[in-house]
Formats: C-alpha cells, sequence, structure tokens
C-alpha cells in the first residue's frame, strides 16, 4: 500500500517548490522591460525557427482564423506535410505561448487568428531604433 505524502512543515505538500524572484527578471528597467512586454523574444524566435510553425503562419497570413482541421487539410494539400493533428495542434500552442496566435472559440469550434504585436516590438526594437513607444 502506498502513502501518500501530506503537507510539510510549512503546509506545502511534499515536493512542490516555491518559484524565487529572479535578479535578472527584477532588474529589468526602461526600454529592456518594454520590449519584453508580452512575450519574450526568445519565445518568438524559438517559435519561428521551425519550418513547420513557419508554414502555419503562412497559411494563417493567406486566411485568418482557421480552425485545427482547415490548418492540417492546406498543409497537407499545399505543402505536402502528412503531420499529425496532434503534432499541428502542439505547433500552434507554441506559437500561441508566443504571442504569434490567438485562439477564439464559437460553439465547439476552435478557430486560430494571426497575432503581428509580438513581430511589431522586435521590428520596432531593432530596425526602427528612433521610434519611440508609448510610455517612453
Amino acid at each position: 500500500m502506498l502513502k501518500r505524502a501530506g503537507p510539510n512543515r510549512d503546509g506545502a505538500r511534499a515536493g512542490s517548490r516555491q518559484r524565487q524572484a529572479s535578479p535578472f527578471r527584477d532588474s529589468l528597467i526602461g526600454k529592456s522591460l518594454l520590449a519584453y512586454s508580452g512575450a519574450m523574444p526568445d519565445d518568438v524566435f524559438k517559435a519561428l525557427a521551425d519550418p513547420t510553425r513557419r508554414k502555419i503562419l503562412d497559411e494563417l497570413t493567406e486566411r485568418n482564423g482557421q480552425s485545427l482541421f482547415e490548418i492540417c487539410a492546406r498543409l497537407a494539400t499545399r505543402h505536402g506535410l502528412g503531420s499529425s493533428r496532434q503534432a499541428i495542434s502542439q505547433h500552434l500552442a507554441v506559437l500561441e505561448s508566443a504571442g504569434l496566435i490567438r485562439t477564439r472559440r464559437e460553439g465547439r469550434c476552435k478557430f486560430h487568428d494571426l497575432t503581428t504585436e509580438p513581430l511589431e516590438r522586435i521590428v520596432t526594437r531593432w530596425l526602427n531604433p528612433d521610434v519611440r513607444e508609448p510610455g517612453e
């Protein structure tokens, strides 16, 4: 018979950890803080590094607001990708966590929309440094 671990002396469950404040995260000030609001650029670059995710973004650029089934069908017919729905769903989750797409539900259907704000922040930061964001 297995025993379940109960709360420890601090009242927390055994094995749980409390996140400690990061000195790097707490020291961001000025332009750096504005550039990293929302999704971190690292997340955006990691999301864009995969060719399948770039093809998904291309498809959403052509036709925004597609369901998972529509995206899978377009990737298979236009690009010859034979990825499973689960694989495409995981790619969409990475894109969503990077802030490059948003999802919305209508009834039982889930639609995916392209969001360009993270890319615009990167462009503004490195290609148009003279353009100031509001509040700077």
